[in-house]
């Protein structure tokens, strides 16, 4: 019986890791919309912040509703209703391109958002759940490993679609034929990844016994309103505690993750240098198009290295996970993250570019470890710390429109101060782990999860 449960839930891992894989993938697709709309649009360096900020503002508005969905149905049932919602974000997004009209991509960008919000907000302690709770570190940062592969292969897709042509330093101008193919690769995109969610809706649907035996419920919860599991959420210090951390830690990464384009194009960084195309793997994959310096193109492809960055860290993460306690490492990796935005606050040029690119490795088991430390230290239930923890998740909505207002008044390099700022309190976070008493669930955990 034991054997049949183990395979079981490896089974059900698998299957869930499949959507930790989609919507990474989906999400990073945004750093290259966001350069091609600025340019398309000619958006302000913090208008064009709005686009992670339609996407991700749905976790402060979604991820508590969708907790009351997942506590009232099974997994299952709410990763379904998330997949078609992605469906419906996808099509408003196609409507956008073809209608060439910036508010409806920003509609599109929160139902997308919204469908991917009650995604996490279930399978993030599902993938916790499915196992010994010792190893609930090791496996939410082996299933980020995969979504690291999406975000790792999004952004030079996307480049590529999006970004032929198309110029976003100040006083250029786009002519219509380079704004038509910019939009008509939107188009594309966005019509593909409609495809390909129907097609993980359907594996989902095929796979949800197997998925619902491995967790091992019979019977739905009675499950809590609304206002009671945010109170419960709120009434837990770690998961207020944890839930400021995710918000620091999705701000600081997508902030630097969305300016990335367009701070690598900076003349301050590679915009007039050749330096980048003479690093093996990095130059092999932009592509110098001849022109000196590094185009718009050429940098929205080097931005993939940034979140590959993370996949290898998460893949080198999940061994030293079950080696070295996990505060200890979140502990280093902050620390190193921290000096490394200050170096390129600093300093600037052609090295913060590398730099920065680099931060990503060290951002890479900061979500997964957070999230469990706070699972395995707030008093409320999994759902209703789940809920708060994808709300913090808001934080990619906020914090990069900071750094673009910060960007507008210094420099793209300098504006890195903020996420400094932000990988110091989660430092301070990591230690103060260390002291805190655990409630490591195993029955408890996964009774849960409904």
């Amino acid at each position: 019986m034991k054997q049949r449960t183990s395979a079981g839930a490896i089974g059900a891992f698998i299957i869930v890791t499949c959507l930790f894989f989609a919507w990474g993938f989906i999400t990073e697709l945004n750093d290259p919309l966001v350069a091609a709309v600025k340019g398309i649009f000619t958006l302000s360096k913090f208008d064009v912040q709005f686009v992670a900020f339609a996407f991700f503002i749905s976790y402060g508005l979604i991820s508590f509703p969708a907790a009351v969905l997942l506590q009232r149905f099974r997994p299952m049932p709410s990763i379904i209703a998330a997949l078609v919602t992605m469906v419906v974000g996808c099509v408003i997004i196609v409507a956008a391109a073809n209608a060439a009209v910036f508010p409806l991509v920003l509609v599109g960008l929160f139902v997308l958002g919204s469908g991917i919000t009650i995604l996490q907000v279930a399978a993030n302690p599902l993938v916790a759940a499915l196992g010994n709770p010792k190893y609930s570190h090791l496996r939410l940062t082996l299933s980020q490993t995969f979504n690291s592969v999406g975000t790792f292969i999004a952004p030079p897709l996307g480049a590529l679609l999006f970004l032929k042509g198309v110029e976003v330093k100040e006083g250029t101008v786009i002519t219509p034929a380079v704004r038509a193919s910019a939009l008509g690769g939107i188009n594309t995109a966005y019509l593909w990844l409609c495809g390909m969610i129907i097609v993980l809706t359907v594996f989902m649907w095929l796979s949800r016994r197997t998925v619902s035996s491995a967790v091992g419920h019979n019977e739905r919860s009675s499950g809590q309103t609304l206002g009671a599991l945010i109170s419960d959420a709120l009434s837990s210090r770690w998961a207020l505690f944890g839930g400021a951390a995710i918000f620091l830690y999705v701000g600081s990464e997508v902030a630097i993750g969305t300016q990335m384009t367009a701070f690598l194009n900076d003349n301050g960084v590679w915009g007039l240098s050749d330096a980048p195309f003479h690093v093996p793997l990095l130059g092999a994959a932009m592509g110098s198009d001849g022109v000196h310096g590094v185009s718009v193109q050429e940098a929205g492809k080097a931005v993939g290295f940034y979140w590959g960055g993370a996949m290898v860290g998460r893949a080198l993460g999940s061994l030293l996970l079950a080696r070295i306690e996990a505060w200890r490492l979140l502990t280093v990796f902050t620390a190193i993250a921290c000096a490394m935005c200050l170096y390129v606050a600093a300093v600037g040029g052609v090295s913060a570019g590398f730099v920065a690119l680099a931060i990503g490795l060290f951002n890479s088991i900061m979500f997964p470890v957070i999230f469990t430390i706070t699972l395995e230290r707030s008093s409320a239930s999994a759902e209703a710390t789940s809920g708060l923890l994808c709300t913090a998740i808001v934080g990619g909505a906020l914090i990069p429109l900071l750094v673009g207002k910060v960007s507008e008044f210094t420099s793209y390099h300098a504006a890195l101060i903020v996420p400094a700022v932000c990988y110091a309190v989660l430092c301070l976070f990591a230690i103060a782990a260390h002291r805190a008493r655990t409630h490591l669930r195993d029955e408890p955990a996964v009774a849960t999860i409904h």
